[in-house]
């Protein structure tokens, strides 16, 4: 269940908890034109984003650099697909842009950051956000009063989408609050951000710069030597509104590790694999999974960002951190990577103040104390390791 907190300590620099952004909306600083904001998208640390009434098909990615992002879509739009009703499908490879239902008035001392949500990482779609004079992808300037535009691109299984459906979340901040490499590990030795095997990661092991490194897990889920899914080639149409689950089967085929704990990634092919630490993220900070190049580039990792406060967190101590699911792809070359190698970092920052509600199963939060990669839309992903679903997919 969610936990309610008790907020007392106020910082002056800070990512705006669930009850900050209450008030954000309230005071137009969040507005969604004629449609309300569900009090249901405002996450501990977060606002999931709304897609807009239709999507615009486009030749190219782009930035608009200087200008308003619809002077600049003229240029590279296609074809515009209408999203009310049953909604569109969204065809692999191919960029779309949808302006979403929320746009910002920001004072000048507030900043913004998107990321996907981890459902939308999960099933290989790519999304960002730009804005009205923006040179930066995900990035929304202090100050700035205008739309956001979210580019799509689905790029393992073609997907329908629908207006009202969320992909995205925003995170508001002020000023500069993220921890530096020492705050972080003075933060782990009070709290442990780190478990492996139950018990904290002493700090002589951790690795840290910059940030926090994660280690994957390739020691093999069940007594199969599981570790994980691929997307499958030619899989059949992935409705991210439906109401029911479907059958992970016609979607995804189990990746087994190699004698040594190893696994061969195959050039292009989309793999969901899991972190070898857990992860637990205490109720005075929010934490961003950052994508993790090695100097060769030929390996990926991580879409989806955000770890709400509360992520991993159990207040009566009985609950040990919930692991991190990666999702990885190598680029031009077949890959080998290791047990506990590490492959993404966390970076951490300050809350304002404690968030009201924490991260968990009470506000509908998906993916506490996850054992499966799979996301919530298909059948089984949050059974326990071990079990499989034959249910037939759900049209």
């Amino acid at each position: 269940m969610a936990t309610q907190r008790a907020t007392h300590t106020r910082r002056s620099e800070g990512v705006l908890p669930a009850q900050h952004l209450d008030q954000a909306i309230a005071e137009g600083i969040v507005d969604a034109g004629r449609f309300s904001i569900p009090q249901a998208n405002i996450q501990p640390a977060s606002l999931d984003l709304r897609l807009g009434e239709r999507a615009v098909r486009l030749r190219c990615s782009f930035l608009p650099g200087d200008d308003a992002v619809a002077d600049k879509l003229g240029h590279y739009a296609l074809d515009e697909l209408d999203l009310g009703g049953r909604g569109a499908v969204l065809e692999t490879g191919r960029p779309y842009l949808v302006e979403l239902k929320e746009r910002l008035a920001l004072p000048a001392q507030m900043h913004g950051k998107a990321n996907p949500k981890s459902s939308t990482g999960r099933v290989d779609v790519f999304t960002r956000i730009i804005t009205d004079g923006g040179r930066r992808f995900d990035e929304i300037a202090p100050g700035y009063r205008g739309g956001l535009y979210l580019e799509v691109v689905p790029l393992s299984f073609p997907v329908r989408v629908r207006e009202g459906l969320a992909l995205n979340q925003l995170r508001l901040a002020v000023g500069r609050p993220r921890l530096s490499d020492a705050e972080i590990l003075v933060a782990h030795e009070h709290h442990p951000l780190l478990r492996q095997d139950g018990q904290p990661v002493a700090q002589g092991s951790l690795l840290v710069a910059d940030g926090l490194f994660l280690g994957l897990d390739l020691r093999g889920a069940d007594e199969t030597g599981r570790v994980g899914y691929c997307a499958r080639h030619s899989a059949p149409l992935l409705d991210l509104g439906a109401s029911e689950p479907v059958d992970p089967e016609l979607f995804w085929e189990p990746v087994c590790r190699e004698p040594g704990d190893r696994l061969v990634l195959a050039p292009h092919r989309f793999y969901l694999l899991m972190s070898r630490e857990t992860v637990c993220i205490p109720p005075s900070l929010a934490a961003e999974m950052t994508a993790y190049d090695p100097t060769s580039g030929e390996l990926r990792t991580h879409y989806a960002g955000f770890f709400d406060p509360g992520f991993g967190f159990d207040p009566e101590g009985s609950h040990h951190g919930s692991r991190a699911a990666l999702e990885v792809r190598a680029h031009d070359v077949p890959f080998m990577i290791e047990d506990g190698q590490p492959v993404c970092k966390l970076t951490f920052e300050h809350m304002l103040e404690e968030p009201r509600t924490l991260y968990g199963q009470g506000i509908g939060s998906s993916y506490q104390g996850q054992r499966e990669t799979l996301g919530k839309w298909f059948d089984g992903a949050h059974r326990p390791v071990g079990t499989h679903s034959r249910t037939a997919a759900s049209s």
